[in-house]
């Protein structure tokens, strides 16, 4: 009888402070998924406008070059990816509504797998048809003004690297130590209960 007395006595003297309340758990759920279709839907809505401003561009500049065309396709097919992955990820959190803590922890869990899938593959090959789609886009303008062609590749060069290299992998590390920083506060909740 001794060591269940010890046992409860362990069991509340534990030090439960650091962990989130229910409600707390039940609040950050909500702003994760409030703040994640917020930022979805601000990403396709701009995609859209400017897939729109760029197919009226299309019809309305004639271009003498079919490298202009090609340049035209490509940043058009990196909206469509841009637009399909973000659709695609509004789907899977407007399934995600009140799910138990083990559900959540599972819904992180994918999302930071698909997080990590979409920085290595879809992104990459998003900034490849952006890049292509730059380059051949600004190639009659090139033709036609070498100078003006020439600031146009330097400058828009830079920007892609700079992008690709700089802000990219600073964006994608901050947004992976947050979500972390999410899971294991959940983890540490679950593994208490």
């Amino acid at each position: 009888m001794d060591n269940l007395n010890n046992l409860k006595q362990i069991w509340l003297s534990a030090d439960t402070s650091s962990l989130p309340n229910s409600a707390e758990i039940v609040r950050m759920a909500k702003r994760f998924r409030n703040e994640k279709l917020r930022q979805k839907v601000l990403v396709i809505v701009t995609a859209i406008i400017l897939t729109a401003m760029m197919v009226l561009v299309m019809f309305i500049y004639k271009s003498a070059m079919v490298t202009t065309k090609i340049g035209e396709v490509c940043m058009l097919i990196t909206s469509g990816i841009l637009i399909y992955t973000n659709v695609n990820s509004i789907g899977r959190f407007l399934r995600y509504k009140d799910f138990n803590n083990k559900e959540f922890l599972a819904f992180l869990e994918q999302t930071r797998a698909n997080q990590i899938y979409f920085y290595q593959k879809t992104q990459v090959w998003g900034l490849i048809f952006c890049s292509v789609g730059l380059a051949f886009y600004l190639f009659e303008t090139a033709c036609a003004n070498l100078m003006a062609g020439l600031i146009l590749y330097l400058f828009t060069g830079g920007f892609l690297l700079i992008n690709g290299f700089v802000i990219r992998p600073r964006k994608f590390k901050k947004q992976k130590e947050k979500l972390e920083k999410t899971i294991a506060q959940l983890h540490k909740v679950a593994d208490q209960l």
